[in-house]
């Protein structure tokens, strides 16, 4: 698989997001350990994990403990593998909230780097910006958690253009981690992939196919259909395609809970859109959903 780069490190072009191998409706054990093996085997080595991703606070590092445990199993270390989480976000009592003082997110990242089993977090990432405290004191946090040696690269997630900019006048930022799918496209135009574009800040789009409430009518976008069908592929992997070939800087973290899923999406990396195809996607308008 073609490389990319994040920071310092040369990672797959297509990243795997581990979200739902842990949050409600999840698979069991066996089966989530069975898709990170096959994540690992086919090539990919970038995975993106949270302290939140779990079914509430009681069971909080619930996925990064997972993928400790399979890259255990497959014998890999994070030298070979990167892996990025993220602190800012809570589940009481299952629920999404934030918490973005630097109390939390430094006993955040001490879990964290519990539940990988390592000394420093290869890409530690703030989860979501916390509106009840300033950006810059969360921001602050993490670059202090960086120059204690427990972060090696500091990334944003759900952040604007104008948080970046502050975030940078802190830390390195290295990547960021926003929604970006056919129906999710803001950030060509509010200034957020310009400034990555700008500073060589890897963009890690979530989501790419708009969510379990919305991927099921990824088929129905007529220009995914006819690119699909031209190149015997499905919707799905014309998304990625289109993803990656928005631009370099693009790191792709689809999620599939299963083995042929994850195959399918590694598929899409190998997908060669010409530029009448990217043109007709660039250009899909899909229907609310």
């Amino acid at each position: 698989m073609d490389q990319r780069t994040i920071g310092n490190r040369r990672v797959s072009a297509l990243g795997y997001g581990g979200m739902y191998l842990s949050v409600q409706g999840r698979p069991s054990e066996a089966q989530a350990l069975a898709t990170l093996r096959a994540v690992l085997d086919l090539g990919v080595t970038f995975i993106d994990t949270a302290d939140a991703y779990c079914l509430d606070d009681r069971e909080a590092g619930h996925n990064e403990r997972l993928i400790a445990e399979a890259l255990r199993e497959a014998g890999v270390s994070y030298d070979q593998i990167l892996v990025a989480t993220k602190g800012g976000h809570i589940r009481p009592g299952g629920s999404w909230a934030v918490d973005g003082t630097p109390a939390h997110l430094r006993a955040a990242c001490e879990a964290s780097l519990k539940a990988l089993g390592v000394e420093a977090i290869g890409l530690y990432q703030f989860h979501r910006p916390d509106p009840k405290v300033p950006f810059a004191e969360s921001v602050g946090a993490i670059a202090d958690l960086q120059r204690e040696g427990k972060v090696r690269m500091v990334g944003l997630s759900n952040v604007s253009a104008a948080q970046i900019a502050e975030a940078r006048r802190l830390v390195e930022v290295v990547s960021v981690q926003n929604q970006f799918n056919p129906w999710e496209r803001g950030d060509e135009h509010n200034g957020v992939l310009q400034a990555c574009a700008a500073h060589g800040i890897a963009y890690l789009p979530y989501s790419p196919f708009g969510g379990s409430s919305r991927a099921k009518g990824l088929g129905d976008i007529s220009a995914l259909r006819a690119v699909a069908r031209r190149h015997n592929a499905t919707p799905y992997q014309v998304v990625l395609a289109w993803l990656l070939a928005k631009s370099p800087l693009f790191v792709p973290i689809p999620c599939s809970t299963r083995v042929d899923g994850v195959k399918d999406n590694v598929a899409a990396a190998s997908l060669a859109l010409s530029a009448e195809d990217q043109a007709e996607l660039d250009a899909m308008q899909p229907a609310a959903r």
